[in-house]
């Protein structure tokens, strides 16, 4: 039992000392949002936590920062301290029933996270500047010339894969411009981040790719573009 608490209580600090940084540039709101859009698929996938759990974990986060920010303005009317409060989240998390390896490893996921951040895929803009006087028809032209008979050879496609995979890059391409047109500073900005890359993952399996071959559809990109020095990740 006191190898749990202990657990936990490292979960709370780093839970909530890094909210409370993050409360600075967004909502608890928005952070309860980044959140199913990064850390739920990373504990999903790494740490075997099952996806309504995942969500409870996310819950309780969201929770836990906005009564932090009313104890420190002193506002808080169930919490005075966040001594009291974080006998609460502990309380909560326990709840969860996770293992202590589970437990640990959430802890240890958090505080890598914070103290090495690295940008999260799914909300990391990328798009190429060349795209914003490239009509479809010479965007084609020139993937077709450079990387038809590669990418069928690389993902084991047929021709007709080939130039669906194309028309659904020049479509991220044109998007992800008219996103880079928000500032970073609007969460509109991540939100159609998100769902331009979702679109792009519905185009490619109505194209009939695998799992796998969309995943390498997606990386081949990352690797050849037209005119990369033009190509901007923010």
């Amino acid at each position: 039992m006191k190898k749990v608490y202990q657990i936990c209580s490292i979960l709370l600090a780093f839970v909530l000392v890094a909210h409370m940084g993050m409360a600075q540039n967004r909502t608890p709101e928005e952070q309860r949002e980044l959140f199913g859009y990064c850390d739920k698929q990373a504990l999903m996938k790494q740490f075997n936590i099952a996806e309504d759990v995942a969500n409870k974990i996310g819950d309780i986060d969201l929770w836990a920062t906005k009564e932090l920010i009313s104890v420190e303005n002193n506002t808080n009317e169930v919490f005075a301290t966040k001594g009291e409060l974080d006998k609460e989240v502990i309380k909560r998390y326990k709840a969860l029933k996770l293992s202590d390896q589970q437990l640990k490893s959430l802890a240890e996921f958090k505080k890598n996270r914070d103290e090495h951040p690295t940008p999260c895929e799914a909300i990391t803009l990328s798009y190429n500047k060349a795209y914003d006087t490239l009509s479809l028809a010479r965007a084609l032209q020139l993937m077709k010339t450079k990387y038809r008979k590669s990418l069928i050879d690389k993902l084991g496609i047929n021709g007709r894969q080939a130039d669906m995979i194309f028309e659904t890059e020049f479509y991220k391409q044109k998007e992800a411009l008219a996103i880079s047109a928000i500032p970073e500073t609007d969460f509109n900005r991540i939100r159609k981040t998100v769902a331009m890359y979702q679109v792009r993952e519905n185009r490619h399996k109505a194209s009939g790719l695998t799992d796998d071959q969309l995943a390498m559809a997606i990386n081949f990109f990352k690797e050849n573009q037209l005119y990369p020095e033009q190509v901007i990740n923010k």
